[in-house]
Parts: structure tokens; C-alpha cells; sequence
């Protein structure tokens, strides 16, 4: 037990907890953050709205920026508008797709700042 990173006493801070559980979403909340949290977990999706920073770009373009398949790349792009972080338009036998909106760039740009923070 030398690496619990533990209280030596049990004391519960009533004040605190009242604030905490009433200020905590609701579990779907949370399930759904987690979710969305999960998708920016591949670097291939993340690489991918990269490129949708710069322009709205169709499949091919995109798997060929990426040196990938466009099989592989529609599949990330399938997760990735479920999650509702891109949108695409048909314009006549292409697709092309764009980020969903600014947040997409947001969380993409915090985490950036997250993991340079001690660099």
C-alpha cells in the first residue's frame, strides 16, 4: 500500500460533495462525452480532420493526402459523421466532406495546448 496515493484519515467534506452532485451530468451525459472522447482516440481520424481544417475535401483527395485507401478513409469518415464531427455534400458523383463546426477545431486545438503545456 506504500504507492496508495490515499488519505491517512477518513473525512468527508459534506459542502463539497453537495456541490459536486449537484453540478455532476446525468450518466448519459457523461456516457455520450466519453463516446465522442473515444472517437479522437485514432490518430487516423485525427489526421484526417487535419486536412478538413484546410478545405473541404472529397475521399480521393483525402486518401491521397493520406497515402490510404479510399475504403479506409470512408470508414473513418463513416464514424466520424456519426459522431456529428464532419458533414459531407454530393456535388455530382463526388462527396465531399468539411468539419461539422468550429467546436471539431476547438477540442482538437485544447488538446494540442494540453499536451504542450510542459514541452
Amino acid at each position: 500500500m506504500a504507492d496508495c496515493e490515499c488519505c491517512e484519515s477518513v473525512e468527508v467534506h459534506e459542502e463539497l460533495l453537495k456541490i459536486v452532485n449537484e453540478t455532476m451530468p446525468d450518466e448519459n451525459e457523461l456516457y455520450d462525452l466519453a463516446e465522442l472522447f473515444k472517437v479522437f482516440g485514432d490518430s487516423t481520424r485525427i489526421r484526417i480532420l487535419y486536412v478538413l481544417f484546410e478545405a473541404e475535401v472529397c475521399v480521393c483527395d483525402l486518401a491521397q493526402a493520406l497515402n490510404m485507401t479510399q475504403s479506409a478513409i470512408s470508414h473513418q469518415l463513416r464514424i466520424l459523421k456519426q459522431n456529428k464531427l464532419v458533414k459531407n455534400r454530393r456535388e455530382g458523383k463526388s462527396i465531399f466532406y468539411s468539419l461539422a463546426d468550429d467546436h471539431v477545431r476547438s477540442i482538437i486545438a485544447q488538446g494540442r495546448e494540453h499536451i504542450e503545456e510542459d514541452l
